[in-house]
């Protein structure tokens, strides 16, 4: 090739921008994981119900609620089992209805490992930062579903030039919602609001770590560290049912 000859032209992501991905082609209406979730709340809901765990705030406690004094002891696994448990039958159906719907986006964006990994993320912390606010028994897969929320802002605003959205107002209306909550929850007592900021600050950070494949196939290598982490999580699961059945 000659001196003055054109270098050939090599092709970078960036300037593929132009390509936009519509985002809801090929989502799913009944995302399996997101959908097994509502489930799996549902379920013990109704375990609650059978075995009186509503009658009374000791009882609540016993049956898995997020309690101070007993974390102390060293039963751990409440910051996971508070998650699943529920307050009432609004409280249940206003979290089904989100985690659906949530679930359903980012399902859809990340793909089903990295979903659940989200969740767990985003509900572990805002255990952790229910009780450091100081909150009473608490219970509620809240602090996973802020998590889902601020993840699916972060992707829509990281990955704006990339994806089309046919109604541009849905990170507006996730955000008003987020701030309503909270807002909600100053106001009202029983509204464990750290474990929402928790979630949501976790949701807003880990998201930075997975890989949208709805834009893009996963590299291989972060395919292997996701599947190292959801074997984590798996050992994280069995410990919670080996301690919150064997107590």
């Amino acid at each position: 090739m000659s001196e003055g000859a054109e270098q050939p032209l090599r092709i970078t992501p960036d300037m593929l921008v132009g390509r936009r991905v519509d985002f809801e082609r090929r989502m799913r209406r009944a995302p399996p994981f997101a959908v097994g979730l509502v489930l799996a709340l549902v379920l013990v809901y109704l375990a609650e119900l059978a075995l009186g765990a509503l009658d009374s705030r000791e009882a609540i406690v016993a049956a898995g609620a997020l309690d101070a004094p007993s974390v102390a002891a060293g039963e751990y696994w409440r910051l996971v089992t508070a998650t699943l448990l529920h307050g009432g039958p609004d409280h249940l159906f206003g979290n089904a209805v989100a985690l659906f719907i949530l679930g359903m986006v980012c399902e859809h964006a990340f793909g089903p490992r990295q979903f659940l990994l989200l969740y767990a993320v985003s509900a572990l912390t805002g255990s952790v930062l229910s009780l450091a606010s100081g909150a009473g028994p608490s219970v509620g897969a809240s602090g996973a579903i802020f998590g889902l929320q601020a993840a699916a802002i972060v992707l829509f605003r990281r990955h704006r030039d990339r994806l089309l959205l046919r109604d541009r107002r849905i990170g507006v209306v996730l955000l008003a919602w987020a701030v309503y909550a909270i807002a909600s929850g100053i106001v009202n007592p029983y509204v464990d609001n750290g474990a929402h900021i928790g979630g949501a600050l976790a949701g807003a950070l880990f998201v930075r770590l997975l890989h949208p494949v709805v834009l893009d196939p996963m590299p291989p290598a972060q395919a292997a560290r996701v599947r190292r982490w959801t074997w984590g999580l798996g050992a994280l699961l069995g410990y919670v049912v080996v301690g919150w059945v064997v107590r």
